[in-house]
């Protein structure tokens, strides 16, 4: 995913607005937080669009699957720390006072037993008091297939369409985003596949209670789809 995508990622997603969806991650964690420190992680932090703000209020380090994007993102903010790492496997050996998930990269653990190994891996590395945020892919009854969705850049040494149909195959959604980008240097084609599971809202919360977390659920959360916000109460070894 975002192989050959991940150049154009920023300019795809020139309409999110980081700073405002940072504040309202601030304003949670500062809700939620009882331990005393302010080290953060981005689990899945792509360029490092959250962190740009997050760093403002924290400690900050990013983490990613992707090289390709921590090629960007560590000239982006070259006074960062980024790590490359698996969510549901990383072991960075230390524990953050907050851990953030956002733009419903937890859909691609694909299966719900990797649901729960990813949010028991990230309280593993939660302080006590310490608070995970997640914002989740969307469920079942909310994901129609056979839809078409487009996206569009407009800039003048750049163009992109990116147009995909959903599908779904046993509770996952299937994206085929066809790009079409045009540059000074010619015009190119490729497809990037997604493939993101549909988990429910009672398996998110088992899987933050079956990490030990207290869980609450923000229905409205960034961009419509939730959040999930676990504190870690007690230690975990």
């Amino acid at each position: 995913m975002y192989q050959k995508s991940a150049v154009y990622y920023d300019a795809i997603y020139s309409f999110k607005n980081y700073q405002k969806e940072a504040d309202k991650i601030h304003q949670l964690i500062q809700q939620h937080k009882r331990s005393s420190g302010r080290t953060l992680l981005d689990v899945a932090c792509g360029t490092g669009g959250h962190l740009a703000f997050l760093r403002q209020h924290y400690e900050v380090e990013g983490l990613d699957v992707n090289p390709d994007m921590l090629k960007i993102a560590r000239p982006k903010h070259p006074d960062m720390r980024f790590h490359q790492g698996e969510m549901a496997s990383f072991n960075l050996k230390r524990k953050f006072d907050a851990i953030i998930c956002l733009f419903s990269s937890i859909g691609y653990v694909k299966t719900k037993q990797r649901l729960h190994q990813t949010i028991q891996n990230m309280a593993r590395h939660l302080q006590p008091g310490g608070v995970l945020i997640i914002e989740p892919w969307f469920s079942p009854e909310a994901f129609i297939p056979g839809t078409v969705h487009g996206l569009w850049v407009d800039k003048p040494d750049l163009k992109i369409a990116r147009i995909n149909v959903s599908l779904v195959k046993d509770n996952v959604s299937i994206m085929d985003m066809h790009h079409l980008v045009g540059t000074p240097n010619g015009v190119e084609h490729f497809v990037e596949r997604h493939e993101m599971a549909l988990f429910t809202h009672e398996e998110y919360i088992e899987a933050f209670r079956s990490a030990n977390l207290e869980v609450t659920y923000e229905p409205d959360g960034l961009t419509g789809r939730g959040l999930y916000v676990g504190s870690r109460l007690k230690q975990i070894v």
